[in-house]
């Protein structure tokens, strides 16, 4: 099963999933800021690895089946389950956290599940948001950290992601990103990930 990763874009693939696991790792840590800079890698390597997959020529079927299943188990770890245990740990393990996390997997194994299945509609959107909406809000409710109560930043990131949990299971029809919106997404990521990292140094 190993040599399916020889594929370019499924060894992208695996590089983001190492990213979610150091993510995951300095969660568990409290190390919050550098754990949301690993997490923004993830995001990067997702958007590479579609990208990467649409133009390599020859691309055996099995690989691309492959790829497919992995990219999915990628997205759940990075888009919902390192999400979830950020939120767990900033508001030291309450039982609101509880419940956000939970409404993350829950609602983000559903989305994954939906999609695996049915793909977008045929207007080409996507039904619910996706998870990879889920890391850069994480980096942008971290960034603006400084200017949050430190006693009120809990509950700003347990309503956010509340609500994002429900958006992703919503009858919301989401255009797919254009090339200019993965650029600028790209160019946050990077730009959050060395200030989160930067802070934590």
């Amino acid at each position: 099963m190993l040599k399916y990763l020889w594929d370019p874009a499924n060894a992208i693939t695996i590089t983001g999933l190492l990213f979610s696991s150091a993510s995951l790792f300095l969660a568990l840590s409290d190390r919050l800021e550098l754990s949301v800079a690993a997490a923004l890698w993830a995001v990067l390597s997702d958007h590479l690895d579609g990208f990467v997959a649409g133009r390599t020529k020859g691309r055996d079927p099995d690989v691309a089946k492959m790829g497919a299943s992995l990219d999915g188990f990628a997205d759940i770890i990075y888009g919902a389950v390192v999400p979830a245990a950020v939120v767990v740990q900033v508001s030291q393990a309450s039982q609101v956290a509880f419940a956000t996390a939970t409404a993350l997997l829950v609602t983000g194994a559903i989305r994954l599940s939906y999609f695996a299945n049915f793909g977008r509609s045929r207007d080409g959107r996507f039904l619910g948001i996706p998870l990879s909406y889920d890391v850069p809000l994480l980096a942008f409710l971290f960034l603006f950290k400084p200017l949050i109560p430190a006693e009120a930043f809990p509950d700003f990131v347990n309503i956010a992601f509340l609500l994002l949990a429900i958006a992703h299971v919503a009858p919301l029809r989401v255009p797919p990103l254009s090339a200019t919106m993965y650029t600028a997404i790209s160019i946050f990521a990077v730009a959050s990930s060395v200030l989160l990292a930067s802070r934590s140094i």
